[in-house]
């Protein structure tokens, strides 16, 4: 049992009805009721039985909800004591796959933080099986993952499972990124054949783990290449990148400033079809902060640009 819990008995009862509750409370009626049944069994009690006039408390769920609405009064009390601080600290958090353009939003956004306040941000590069953990576990906000359309499904059920609001940011193919000193950087036309005596720089960590490693990686990854090095750390891989001219990688696209930092080009494959999406997930129940409509700004016009560059 937890906060949620009670606010999710004390709202059935408010209204007398699981699906105007599961409305006000922005969650699945599914998991309202899953949730109702969990706590039932939990405390060995039955809370609400349905009758003619709608679902209502039984005389132990009257008790119950009695200390559940003194709980939840406290809370609120405790919470004023520090709203003053909350107003004034800027919180945000967020996980996200190791894309440059997400980090580059991600920079901008820190640049218009007010420095004359507080200022409490956590910000994790990961994959997307731990994105969606560290909201569900580690108290994160919001994050974004990244998935290949033959885990569309998988990914589907998982934010159905763990209630979790989800927004497409963002759907593209995939580009080779090199250094400018690479063999194929000025070749006008590539192919996934031109790649098969480059080394791919790869994430090394396995994003879908319900699957053995092996299969992961063949399904995520682009055949083109028996030469890997799998990092898990984005610095290590530019540096790769900008220090080995046979290297490569396959990326979301990257702002220009980035590309031209770091001695790198981006280049696109002509038979290359592999798209990704970027979605944006948070909890139902959670409403997005002024700060992270900010950082959501900065994402999209950042993404503008890049959609007006002619890549070749």
């Amino acid at each position: 049992m937890n906060i949620m819990h009670l606010k999710y008995a004390v709202e059935v009862a408010k209204t007398g009805s699981i699906t105007q509750a599961a409305e006000n409370l922005f969650m699945g009626q599914p998991n309202l009721s899953k949730a109702v049944r969990e706590l039932e069994e939990n405390l060995g009690v039955t809370i609400f039985k349905r009758t003619s006039k709608g679902i209502v408390p039984t005389q132990k769920g009257e008790e119950f909800l009695i200390y559940a609405k003194r709980i939840l009064t406290q809370i609120d009390e405790l919470e004023s004591l520090y709203r003053r601080d909350r107003q004034t600290k800027q919180t945000f958090s967020i996980s996200i796959p190791r894309a440059s353009y997400i980090a580059h939003a991600f920079t901008r956004f820190v640049a218009r933080l007010d420095t004359s306040k507080e200022i409490e941000v956590y910000y994790k590069e990961t994959n997307s099986v731990h994105a969606i953990s560290n909201i569900i576990q580690s108290n994160y906000n919001m994050g974004i993952i990244r998935y290949r359309d033959v885990f569309e499904q998988y990914f589907a059920r998982q934010l159905r499972e763990k209630d979790l609001k989800s927004e497409l940011l963002w759907q593209f193919q995939y580009l080779a990124v090199m250094s400018k000193e690479h063999p194929l950087a000025d070749k006008p036309v590539l192919s996934l054949a031109d790649f098969s005596e480059s080394i791919e720089i790869l994430h090394g960590d396995n994003s879908v783990p319900s699957l053995p490693t092996t299969e992961a990686k063949r399904m995520e990854n682009i055949e083109n290449s028996n030469k890997r090095i799998y990092v898990f750390e984005r610095g290590s891989q530019y540096d790769l990148l900008r220090t080995i001219p046979g290297t490569f990688m396959w990326v979301s696209p990257i702002p220009q400033e980035m590309l031209d930092r770091s001695g790198l080009v981006q280049r696109r494959v002509s038979d290359s079809d592999y798209r990704y999406k970027d979605v944006l997930v948070y909890p139902r129940s959670y409403h997005l902060s002024d700060l992270d409509h900010m950082y959501l700004e900065e994402l999209a016009a950042i993404k503008a640009e890049l959609e007006q560059l002619e890549i070749h």
